[in-house]
């Protein structure tokens, strides 16, 4: 299934992580795609809150992975941005949590194509300079649950 969403502005992409935060199951994980400065990060942030982090959510740009256990479920947040062979994704021990009981989250993941599950949800997100500075174009395509 595929879905186009719009959003006007960082709040309501925001929004949208959260939501999903608040309803995905564990083992999901989420490709984020998109250029520089489209929100990724503010998406992140959006989707750590629905899962109940309350920690600041930055993304891991240098250390490719970063943890967030305080939620309902565990938030595993990759930037893969700086990976040049996906056999690197190895060393963090990507299996885990790909396929453990948390959310794995994946800012730039058409570097490692490969390794994702088929059953993943891949989210784009795209400006349209057209549109106005603030907005979104944000395509998902993946099984998600009631309410999105």
């Amino acid at each position: 299934m595929i879905r186009e969403l719009e959003t006007f502005g960082a709040q309501e992409t925001a929004e949208l992580g959260r939501r999903l935060g608040e309803l995905l199951p564990a083992g999901t994980v989420i490709a984020l795609k998109g250029d520089l400065g489209v929100g990724k990060t503010v998406f992140a942030q959006g989707l750590a809150a629905g899962l109940g982090i309350t920690e600041p959510v930055n993304s891991p740009t240098f250390t490719i992975l970063q943890e967030y256990r305080e939620g309902r479920l565990p938030l595993f947040h990759y930037d893969v941005y700086r990976i040049e062979d996906p056999e690197e994704m190895e060393e963090v021990g990507y299996l885990d949590s790909f396929y453990g009981e948390g959310i794995s989250l994946v800012e730039w993941a058409e570097r490692i194509e490969e390794l994702l599950p088929p059953e993943c949800i891949r989210i784009r997100i795209e400006k349209d300079p057209e549109r106005g500075f603030d907005y979104r174009r944000i395509t998902i395509e993946g099984t998600l649950p009631e309410g999105i």
